[in-house]
């Protein structure tokens, strides 16, 4: 049994010093993984991946059980991705510039708005995916948020290394469909 996970049960039965050895085991793996995330998002983003690590872990401070780190970074990825979410749409609102468009200036052309996928049209995506294939859109939860690899994906899920491949290379074609056709609806 690994370290993280005799912490993790420790946490679970209320032990305090716990909860502090705890962070200082996943901090560095939660920062790591907050920032791969914030380098995927478009310019201008003001979340820090300090803060977005903070927030995800007191989300997960919620008294969940987690069977094993695998699991924990699991729930980490969910939280980060519900918080990006919410960030994102706080920020389409009006009164936070939604509809507004960042263009980097060149001297020599005229600046136009790039086509780019966001994180709301990725959750809306996500979301539709979920309701028909919810183990494929876990599984991308899995890989994409919680950086694991197939492999992992697949121990966390209960499925075959070969069966996570499948799942993948469908869910990344129907995601990417869903996107660039535009029928994810991003106001839910």
């Amino acid at each position: 049994m690994s370290e993280l996970t005799m912490v993790l049960q420790a946490v679970e039965r209320g032990d305090a010093h716990a909860a502090t050895q705890l962070l200082s085991l996943v901090y560095d793996e939660l920062r790591q993984l907050a920032a791969q995330k914030l380098a995927q998002e478009k310019p201008g983003q003001t979340l820090e991946a300090t803060a977005l690590v903070h927030e995800a872990y007191l989300r997960l401070q919620c008294g969940q059980g987690f069977a094993n780190g695998r699991h924990f970074f699991a729930a980490a990825a969910e939280a980060m991705r519900r918080i990006l979410v919410e960030n994102a749409r706080r920020k389409a609102r009006i009164k936070h510039g939604g509809g507004r468009r960042r263009h980097e200036l060149q001297s020599d052309i005229v600046a136009a708005p790039a086509e780019d996928h966001d994180i709301l049209a990725l959750d809306a995506a996500l979301l539709k995916l979920a309701a028909q294939h919810p183990i494929k859109s876990r599984l991308v939860e899995l890989r994409y948020f919680a950086g694991l690899t197939g492999d992992e994906a697949a121990e966390v899920l209960g499925i075959s290394p070969s069966t996570a491949d499948r799942h993948w290379a469908f869910a990344r074609a129907w995601l990417r469909r869903e996107i660039e056709t535009g029928t994810a609806d991003l106001k839910s």
